[in-house]
């Protein structure tokens, strides 16, 4: 299970290993595992009959997609035919899908095997934990008494354990890049509403669509860069019939980046080993001859940006149904134009850089907490820090519906996975995507 998505599938379709030969392994590591828990469900007949057919096509010559037989898992937050949605709610428990999600569609039209489900926090409901009343809990691969962070903890923790070759996630509040910070994976939440969201819903009928603002954004999780540009290549674009392509990264050479660095801010500031592996890894792009140009963007407040964020998961949530406490109609207009001239000065800075670097969060994986969310805190080098101080440094892609990854760059002194944020220009998510595959290709 150390090769990653896009290795296995150039290997099955060259015949030098069999996709029911990687699906029975990937299905005996899961059913093994007693400590992580990260997959909750699993459909093996159906999976072992697709690997079987799969390797007959590689037989037979037929045209094989680019996930050509690959095992993955998905969140369980979404609608798999045949497979519980519950969202983790024990009120949802015995809700079966009888349809399939678009992005699980588009993935099985590429090739891949939905072997099964990972764990999500009830209602998806919590950024830093994954647990709930009908799985039960998530656990850190790396430090078993650690979260894997949420709500897509169980995906990011099945790929740091070996439990899947790649997965789907969500994010709203940073549910794709935390977790996969924590874990010491990749995770891509795309430019907003590039990926059709139909399917990830809790259960009923098929949402109607919607033109309304969605800041809820579905993404791949995954151990190389070059997983997360497969996976969103073939889910990528409006509802079908489409015909949609990803856009060329800006760079292919490192050295030929401009990349905008920040490392540490006031309301949110890094932990010791989270700042000592930044730095590092700001050194090593340097010297790689990089372009880095320190500061953020011209016009950008971050605390700010992090308020108005705060503002948007509140709008959401009650186009949601959720009771919300607003002025009236004036604020959530006002509220809106900032959102959108917060992303145009975004992009005009884009027009200069490239790439813009910061923390995924500003500490690695904490201890489970079982406090109420108020009650929580978050122990660093300097002290405690607040719970929901892990959403500043990802607020700023979100609230502009850029595209931005999360990326391994080191470990801790105690083996934690530190990890940084990749944040690119609207619309162009190969050019975050390839400059975090040349990144780890320079700090190897």
């Amino acid at each position: 299970m150390n090769a990653t998505a896009t290795e296995i599938a150039a290997r099955i379709r060259a015949g030098q290993v069999s996709s029911r030969e990687v699906t029975e392994r990937m299905l005996a590591r899961i059913a093994a595992d007693t400590d992580v828990n990260a997959v909750v469900e699993t459909r093996p007949e159906f999976a072992l009959k697709a690997a079987a057919d799969a390797d007959e096509a590689v037989t037979a010559g037929r045209e094989l997609g680019p996930l050509h037989g690959v095992p993955m898992t998905v969140k369980e937050s979404f609608n798999v035919a045949g497979l519980h949605t519950t969202w983790g709610e024990p009120a949802f428990a015995e809700y079966v899908a009888d349809w399939d999600a678009t992005v699980v569609e588009r993935l099985s039209r590429a090739g891949a095997i939905i072997v099964g489900k990972s764990n999500v926090h009830t209602m998806l409901g919590d950024f830093g934990q994954t647990t709930n009343e009908i799985y039960g809990r998530t656990n850190n691969p790396a430090d078993l008494t650690r979260t894997p962070g949420g709500s897509s903890g169980g995906g990011a923790a099945a790929l740091a354990a070996g439990l899947t070759y790649l997965e789907y996630g969500s994010d709203l509040v940073g549910s794709i890049r935390l977790p996969a910070a924590y874990c010491g994976v990749y995770g891509l939440k795309p430019t907003n509403g590039l990926v059709p969201l139909r399917g990830v819903q809790p259960p009923g009928p098929p949402a109607p669509p919607t033109e309304l603002p969605m800041l809820s954004t579905i993404g791949p999780l995954a151990r190389s860069a070059a997983d997360l540009r497969t996976a969103l290549a073939v889910t990528g674009g409006p509802a079908a019939p489409y015909s949609w392509r990803l856009q060329q990264a800006r760079h292919d050479r490192l050295a030929d980046f401009r990349v905008g660095v920040v490392l540490d801010h006031a309301d949110a500031p890094v932990s010791g080993e989270v700042g000592t592996a930044l730095s590092e890894t700001v050194d090593r792009l340097d010297r790689s001859g990089a372009k880095v140009v320190e500061g953020w963007p011209p016009g950008v407040d971050a605390s700010e940006q992090a308020d108005a964020f705060g503002f948007q998961v509140g709008l959401f949530l009650a186009l949601q149904g959720e009771a919300a406490d607003f002025a009236g109609l004036a604020e959530v207009v006002a509220q809106e134009r900032r959102r959108m001239a917060q992303r145009m000065i975004w992009q005009r800075y884009f027009e200069e850089v490239d790439v813009f670097l910061c923390p995924t969060s500003f500490t690695t994986a904490f201890p489970h907490d079982d406090r109420t969310f108020d009650d929580r805190t978050i122990t660093t080098s300097y002290g405690e820090q607040r719970y929901d101080a892990q959403v500043f440094w990802i607020a700023h892609a979100s609230l502009t519906g850029l595209p931005a990854l999360s990326m391994p760059i080191g470990s801790a002194p105690a083996g934690l996975p530190v990890a940084a944020q990749v944040i690119g220009p609207w619309h162009e998510d190969d050019t975050p995507i390839t400059f975090a595959e040349l990144l780890a290709a320079e700090l190897e």
